[in-house]
């Protein structure tokens, strides 16, 4: 009896050393300055990639009248500098793609932040087949209704191989198949553990919002 007494402390003291880890949020902070024409830079490039590219998302009778992609307005307060939060071993999982598939993947570490006043937690990803770095797609509330509904992405620019880690919503893009169509794109869907309650109105907007000349 005092043996499994003993046992019964130990897992829960172990447990509850696990439960109580800490880790660092990221901090919303003011961009440096010129970060609006970095800004629009990026979003000129994006167009321009649309556009004139050959392996643009757009069809090329789109591609012709195609006279940008909409944005919401930017908002610096959705800009945050911090530390990725790695995990010691990733988890292998599939992600189901807008055509169906699964891409295989691993979920490396999260990222931890505060909007509109609540405490956000958005994990991160590799996908294995060698197509990327670190993948960060979401969903908020703008999604399906403001955004495309199987979700945003954003990338996460690290400042150096160790970070700290710029995270940007302001960058946030819809995925190829946004554009495409399923049937030439295979775009992971967020899972639902990425799924934030709370509005993100910031970046690229949805479908519906790309303008074409004389639409």
């Amino acid at each position: 009896m005092i043996k499994r007494t003993i046992l019964v402390v130990m897992l829960l003291v172990w447990t509850g050393s696990c439960a109580l880890q800490t880790f660092t949020e990221m901090v919303h902070v003011l961009p440096i300055e010129g970060y609006e024409a970095r800004l629009t830079e990026f979003r000129a490039d994006r167009d321009a990639y649309f556009a004139t590219d050959p392996a643009s998302p757009l069809l090329s009778d789109e591609r012709d009248v195609f006279a940008g992609l909409e944005y919401f307005e930017p908002d610096p307060s959705l800009y945050f500098v911090g530390d990725l939060q790695f995990y010691t071993e990733p988890e292998m999982l599939q992600l189901v793609t807008t055509s169906g598939q699964v891409r295989e993947a691993e979920r490396v570490g999260f990222v931890a932040f505060h909007v509109a006043g609540e405490s956000q937690r958005l994990q991160v990803y590799r996908l294995t087949d060698g197509s990327g770095g670190l993948f960060l797609p979401f969903q908020d509330g703008t999604t399906g209704s403001e955004t495309y509904p199987a979700g945003r992405y954003l990338n996460l620019i690290p400042s150096s191989e160790a970070g700290p880690y710029e995270m940007d919503f302001n960058r946030a893009y819809n995925p190829s198949c946004a554009y495409g169509g399923a049937e030439r794109f295979a775009c992971p869907v967020t899972p639902a553990e990425n799924r934030l309650a709370v509005r993100i109105a910031a970046g690229e907007r949805g479908r519906e919002h790309v303008q074409l000349e004389g639409g």
